[in-house]
């Protein structure tokens, strides 16, 4: 076991991965000069070139500044042999390849009759909560749920980073992979050796009895810490990270929520569509009689993300907002009506 960051962690699957089959190559903006790309960050990484020098100009490529081009065009180096990681940088970006993503990477297997796989994974950055204004702050994996097709997946921890890009690299379905920048800094042992973490296996972050608390991408260190100032008032509660919100491991979440018997689900994106709200619906579909209280989520408002930094760092589920959650989950009866959002 070894100290890694979150960045770190991406950096060493993607390494691991390259070494163990040529066929795997990265492509984006200015990925010659560093690997991390806008997505990684790498500020202080003394291997900045090091992925250049180690793997060449016929691996590691730099594109024109055109996103439903590098779409285009690892679709077709994946259908054509390889198997491409695609650094697509802000997560916003996505947007300008909307028709190469739902029109030709979700749906090409399905067209051709499964005469071609899609083995390509797609690396974007969340850059929500560092004031960078509406057009750079997305949070758009709900959107990309809902095409059938894809696979998509958010890790919270430097591990998950990379055991989970490890089988998406290795996986011959397109996936796409959603980074919160505010995760970049964290920090854990993971382990030096290749693993990989299968696709749509949640993790249990903290175990409890009382409250389920399900948890996306950087709600997650939020809600075990609301978890553990909880567990002072006498509250126990459990902290379920999906880790791939396609496939979604829904035995998981229920199989929580059964024993503990309330919800709450805490995510960055938009309230309206979310995983949230899918994850509130699974939940009230399946086990409704096993809920003592209403479903509550924790999500960001229907709202463009504002520049000012004072009011953007209100928009997010946040540790204190999380605890008041579960405060009002525990202490609400169960006939009571559904309350709105936190």
């Amino acid at each position: 076991m070894t100290v890694m960051s979150y960045l770190g962690a991406i950096g060493a699957a993607q390494r691991e991965a390259m070494d163990a089959d040529e066929r795997v190559i990265i492509i984006g903006e200015d990925v010659e000069a560093n690997v991390y790309g806008t997505t990684g960050g790498g500020k202080s990484r003394s291997d900045k070139g090091d992925f250049l020098q180690r793997y060449g100009k016929n691996r590691i490529r730099n594109t024109p500044i055109s996103e439903e081009g590098i779409v285009g065009a690892a679709a077709g180096a994946a259908m054509t042999g390889l198997r491409p990681i695609v650094d697509l940088s802000y997560s916003s970006f996505l947007y300008m390849a909307m028709d190469q993503f739902v029109n030709q990477v979700a749906k090409n297997r399905y067209m051709f009759g499964g005469q071609a796989s899609m083995p390509v994974v797609f690396r974007s950055a969340m850059f929500y909560g560092l004031n960078t204004g509406a057009h750079h702050s997305d949070r758009p994996y709900p959107m990309f749920m809902n095409v059938p097709g894809l696979k998509i997946i958010a890790p919270a921890t430097p591990a998950d980073a990379k055991g989970l890009l490890r089988s998406a690299v290795d996986s011959d379905d397109p996936i796409l992979s959603f980074e919160a920048c505010l995760l970049w800094s964290a920090k854990e042992d993971v382990d030096e050796n290749e693993f990989w973490i299968p696709l749509g296996v949640a993790r249990t972050a903290r175990e409890g009895t009382d409250v389920t608390v399900v948890a996306i991408s950087s709600s997650v260190p939020e809600a075990v810490a609301a978890a553990e100032e909880l567990a002072q008032e006498g509250v126990s509660v459990e902290v379920i990270d999906p880790r791939t919100l396609v496939p979604l491991d829904r035995d998981a979440i229920l199989r929580s929520v059964a024993k503990t018997g309330r919800l709450v689900v805490a995510e960055p994106a938009h309230r309206t569509c979310g995983a949230a709200a899918e994850i509130s619906a699974l939940v009230a579909e399946e086990i409704f009689d096993s809920l003592k209280a209403p479903i509550i989520r924790v999500t960001a408002p229907d709202m463009q993300i504002p520049f000012s930094p004072s009011l953007e760092k209100q928009m997010y589920p946040t540790k204190a907002t999380i605890a008041a959650a579960i405060r009002r989950v525990v202490d609400l009866p169960a006939l009571q009506p559904v309350a709105a959002a936190v």
